[in-house]
């Protein structure tokens, strides 16, 4: 069975580095059902070609009494399509040859592998459980676009039809690391068969490599299932584990905009985005128009926005900041800290703290953002949060994000009276938001912009709200600040 992968990234033999094979190299690795074989058919600075070749002997395959194979006649585990056809074989293979690469990390290219860069991945044959149209379902939603052509029974007969098998290609523009994971995981779940014991600990190799992209799959259920060879009870702790991570990560019933009705979301127009897609994109915006390198994220929950701003190099320094010790280490686990080069590592902050009260720790940040936070507040903890944030820590620059009540009628459902999520203490109008915006910026020296996220409703603004306040004396305090806070 083969996989290439393709760059044109350059120096595209840069990619050599990422999977730690020399281009110049072919390299043999045993495995317990054969032997893996890593070669480059080309290799130069516009485009770098890794080729993955596995060959299973029969005879090996079949010697295990735990080893089932696809097929039920009586010779099935030993004349079977397993030698040919991707398969769980193929990913255990990736799980030994690419280990270091699959877990995102390069001694040589650390930057490079923390990089998003454009891949092709292809499959010539991969048995697909469910046809062309599962291998879109399950690969497009994390970013590919994906051709999955079948293939015939017989081209002498096309009559026949096709055959259980697709020919696979992947394009898409992602961290090798992701790409890797993608394929260790999704290539049996198409296959929908293992060739060994599926134990308990599978459940944490599935979620290791689903990290940051499983929990929110539309398909995640059926990817469970199958991953876990139909095991109920197995399946039963994954999804439950997987529900924990995704209601975390979730945004709350504001998060969303539903196209009008009849028109169906188009992929990449940012029209179409989700509420809190937008939202993050605005926020990072605003951070880079101040010039911010050093960024507390306050309140971060899961770690959605700070995963897109470790994603951006030009932020030197990014501290998580949340009450919940149980947010702070699904934060971790999004941004799978345990997996990261250690000059990445390094640039990551993740601490346990109350926005209420006066923290050292927080003082000489060039920004912070609350993104949806200050709604989560009794109002009378209103003035704490504003002293510890812009009386204390005094960023140069803070973001602020809070629903705007007055959009509310647009969401079906959500009738007067009624927050967007159980736990908001508040929402205001627009009104109420510039008052509060000014009298902060009033009483802590912050000249202010307020705007909307979001469509903008001619009757009721955006449905989000946004204020960025900065600090008139930043450029004369801000390197004091940063000593002050380093002394200590």
């Amino acid at each position: 069975m083969l996989l290439t992968l393709t760059t044109t990234h350059r120096p595209a033999t840069d990619l050599g580095h990422l999977l730690v094979k020399h281009p110049d190299r072919v390299q043999t690795f045993d495995l317990p059902a054969g032997a893996a074989h890593v070669f480059y058919p080309e290799a130069d600075e516009a485009r770098c070609t890794a080729a993955l070749l596995v060959e299973v002997d029969p005879l090996k395959l079949g010697g295990g009494r735990k080893n089932r194979a696809p097929e039920g006649f009586a010779l099935g585990q030993y004349v079977n399509d397993r030698p040919y056809a991707a398969s769980s074989l193929l990913s255990s293979a990736l799980s030994k040859v690419f280990r270091s690469a699959l877990r995102g990390e390069s001694r040589d290219r650390p930057e490079l592998a923390a990089t998003a860069i454009p891949l092709t991945v292809r499959v010539p044959v991969l048995r697909c459980r469910g046809g062309a149209e599962l291998a879109v379902r399950i690969f497009a939603p994390l970013g590919w676009t994906v051709t999955a052509t079948p293939i015939p029974l017989d081209e002498t007969y096309p009559e026949w039809g096709d055959s259980r098998y697709v020919d696979l290609t992947l394009t898409g523009t992602l961290r090798l690391a992701d790409a890797l994971n993608h394929l260790y995981v999704l290539l049996p779940v198409l296959d929908d068969a293992k060739h060994y014991w599926v134990a308990p600990d599978e459940v944490d190799k599935l979620l290791r490599a689903g990290a940051g992209w499983l929990a929110g799959h539309p398909e995640r259920a059926l990817i469970t299932r199958r991953y876990l060879a139909h095991r109920r009870a197995l399946a039963g702790v994954a999804m439950a584990r997987l529900t924990e991570l995704r209601l975390a990560d979730e945004p709350p019933a504001d998060d969303s905009i539903d196209p009008a009705p009849g028109e169906a979301p188009v992929a990449g127009d940012v029209r179409r985005a989700s509420l809190a897609v937008r939202r993050r994109e605005a926020v990072l915006a605003a951070l880079r128009d101040s010039g911010a390198s050093r960024v507390l994220d306050l309140g971060c929950g899961g770690g959605a926005l700070l995963t897109a701003l470790v994603a951006d190099r030009r932020f030197t320094e990014v501290v998580g900041v949340d009450v919940s010790d149980r947010s702070l280490g699904l934060a971790a686990r999004r941004l799978r800290l345990d997996r990261l080069p250690e000059r990445q590592r390094d640039r990551i902050r993740l601490w346990q703290s109350a926005l209420t009260y006066r923290d050292d720790r927080l003082r000489g940040y060039d920004a912070a953002v609350l993104m949806e936070v200050v709604e989560h507040l009794d109002p009378p903890r209103l003035p704490a949060l504003e002293d510890a944030v812009f009386g204390h820590a005094r960023p140069g620059t803070v973001v602020v994000t809070t629903p705007n009540v007055e959009y509310n009628v647009r969401y079906e459902g959500l009738g007067p009276g009624r927050f967007r999520h159980a736990d908001h203490r508040f929402e205001w109008t627009r009104a109420e938001f510039a008052a509060w915006v000014d009298q902060v910026a009033a009483a802590h020296g912050y000249t202010t912009v307020v705007g909307g996220v979001g469509d903008d409703d001619p009757e009721v603004g955006a449905p989000t709200q946004m204020a960025v306040l900065t600090r008139a004396d930043r450029n004369e305090n801000t390197s004091d600040d940063r000593k002050e806070a380093t002394n200590r």
